[in-house]
Order: structure tokens, then sequence, then C-alpha cells
């Protein structure tokens, strides 16, 4: 088979596929026209987020046998086309979910108790206490919307912290030892802490909203690790503001590019996220570890040499 490779990944990655006698050729600085140009010579396409996977792609793609996505988000993809086309679709939330659990945690324990913000306080020759007094995470209420491979791992992480830990799904009978599945009506009356970890798709656009925010029972604190669409900034800076949402640990942005290598749109509520002490800004890196880029790329071979070799 011979496969083009879109993004630059871990070389196991070409390391092993090469071992199978596959044919590997790597593509890192062509446009999207030149792609759709040459992708009906390839049978297989193992890609990132740089280029869209849109009808045109696919359907020029007349020869491809299936579409490997070296992470977990599927949305730059067009699934349905790909399915009527008969294109096998991998991707691996296997390989970064212990990394995005970690980040999760991170994010949320550097905001609860002003660890940054001490810490720079005191290299400037600043000294407080009382005013850097800290919040626990100990018998807090943790909601979850999404209970996949991200879900379990970050529940796994915030029961050892000895909080209890309940989501929502829209598959059911997801329960497990680390958390228990709920609706979202009693998951909006119980978190002290909400994190999402579900994928953007028509229905979680700007999942959470204004009303959203606003059914939420407590005031809590919010964790976006999924996709930044999945939140309508404006609502959530206004709760912020008032207070609703105590502080936020933000990994993605609405106003990210689709590629995720930057932000394509800066306005008043990003400027508000980027200098408020209530927000946690990093740059889509919860999936992004040594460890993560290794297991990413594993988990993608051996999906293809399961079905493929």
């Amino acid at each position: 088979m011979k496969i083009l490779l879109l993004d630059k990944n871990h070389p196991l990655i070409t390391d092993q596929l090469l071992a199978k006698n596959f044919i590997l050729e790597e593509d890192f600085t062509s446009s999207y026209d030149e792609v759709c140009n040459k992708i009906e010579n390839y049978n297989g396409v193992i890609i990132r987020s740089r280029i869209p996977l849109d009808k045109n792609f696919l359907e020029k793609g007349k020869n491809l046998k299936f579409i490997a996505r070296v992470g977990a988000g599927m949305e730059n993809i067009d699934i349905p086309v790909a399915e009527k086309l008969g294109i096998q679709l991998i991707n691996s939330p296997e390989g970064n979910r212990d990394s995005v659990a970690e980040h999760v945690v991170g994010m949320l324990l550097i905001l609860m108790n002003r660890l940054f913000i001490a810490s720079q306080e005191v290299k400037n020759g600043i000294w407080l206490r009382e005013e850097n007094r800290g919040d626990e995470l100990l018998g807090k209420t943790v909601g979850l919307i999404g209970y996949g491979n991200m879900g379990k791992a970050t529940a796994k992480r915030f029961s050892g912290f000895g909080c209890k830990v309940i989501f929502h799904d829209i598959l059911p009978d997801l329960s497990d030892e680390f958390a228990t599945q709920v609706s979202l009506e009693e998951l909006k009356n119980t978190a002290d802490i909400l994190s999402l970890h579900i994928p953007l798709t028509d229905e979680s656009y700007y999942l959470i909203d204004g009303p959203f925010i606003s059914d939420m029972k407590k005031d809590f604190y919010f964790i976006n690790t999924s996709r930044g669409k999945n939140v309508e900034t404006k609502a959530l800076v206004e709760a912020l503001k008032f207070g609703k949402i105590k502080g936020a640990c933000l990994d993605v942005l609405e106003y990210e590019k689709s590629s995720f290598e930057n932000l394509e749109v800066e306005n008043e509520d990003l400027q508000y996220l980027l200098k408020s002490e209530k927000a946690i800004v990093t740059p889509h890196i919860a999936g992004w570890t040594v460890q993560s880029k290794e297991k990413l790329a594993q988990v993608i071979v051996d999906k293809i040499l399961a079905q493929f070799a």
C-alpha cells in the first residue's frame, strides 16, 4: 500500500510501516490544492490537522482505503462522505488520554492554589499569604461531560484526590469504579467543577453557552481540553466577570485556526482571558507530551497493521 504522510509525527510510524513493506511518501508543505491533485495516487493518508479532508478531497482520493488521524478529534474529516466511500477512519485517543488527564488536573491545581500568580509575585519581591490562600480539591464534586478515553482517564485522577466524580454521556451504562453516570440535570445541580471531554459536532457546538452556565446551581470552576468551539467564549467571559465561573482552565480556544497552530481572531473577550487572573490558557498542548507523541504514533501503527498488513 502507498501511504501519504501530511504532518510530521514520531519516526516510529515510518520505521515500522517501512519494515512491513508499505510505501511511504512525506509531504509537510504542499497546499490543499496541491495535495488534492495527487491524492488519487495513494491508498492511505496519515494526518494530524494541517489539511481538511473535505468532500472534494475525499472524492479525488479514488484509491483511498484509510485515513489515520494521529490524535483523537476527527472534525477535520467529512466523516459521512468517508464512510459512504468506504474509507476506513482510524484515530488514536488511547495515545494521549493520560497526557490530557494530567494536564486537566495540573491546570486546575495551579488555578485553585494561585501557584503561578504567587510565584510571579515572589519573584517580583511581593510576599502575600492571605491574598494567595488556596482552595482544595478534596471533597469537591467533579462533573465530566463525555466519558470516553479522556473522560475516564481524568476521572481516575480526580478520584485519587478524594473528589466525587460524576459524568454525563450520550451512551448509557458507562459507570465504573472512578465515576458515576448521571443525567445532565443532576450534573448541573451538583458539580463544583465542570470539565469537557467531547468531540466537536453539530450537537456539541457551543454546548456551553449562557443558558447552560445559568443552569449550573453552584458557582464552579470550568476546564476545557476538548475543542474551543464547544464553548461560547462571550458567555464564558461574562460568567467569569460576574463570578458564576470561579476560574477557567482553557487549553483550547474558540478562536484557534482549524490546524490548531495559532489563533485566527483577536477580540475583547480573548484579551480578557489572556489578562485575567481567573483564567489559565495553554496553546492546545494537553495531549502534547514526550510520552504521548510516541504512544499516539504506536496506536496508529498498530491499528493500520491490524487491518491492512
